[in-house]
């Protein structure tokens, strides 16, 4: 199934080919950036719900139960200790 979704990666690509292009502006629509918020606070959600359940902050293991990639898992379970919702 491979590592799954790297919301990093992603968020850094999205950065990459918004400076890189004009045609990409309407990633900048205030609509798009309010979904984009929303979902990663569902990810976020879903780490908090994955780490009560079965009580590990293994990123391996959670990233696998997600459907994460262990990077993308990692920068979650950071900033979640670091707002301390973890």
């Amino acid at each position: 199934m491979g590592e799954g979704v790297d919301p990093t990666q992603m968020c850094q690509s999205l950065v990459e080919k918004v400076a890189q292009s004009k045609q990409l502006r309407s990633v900048t629509d205030p609509e798009i950036l309010v979904l984009f918020e929303d979902w990663l606070e569902e990810l976020e959600e879903e780490v908090i719900e994955a780490v009560k359940i079965h009580g590990s902050k293994d990123p391996k293991s959670l990233a696998s139960e997600l459907g994460l990639s262990v990077r993308g898992t990692s920068f979650f379970l950071s900033k979640l200790k670091r707002e301390g919702r973890l």
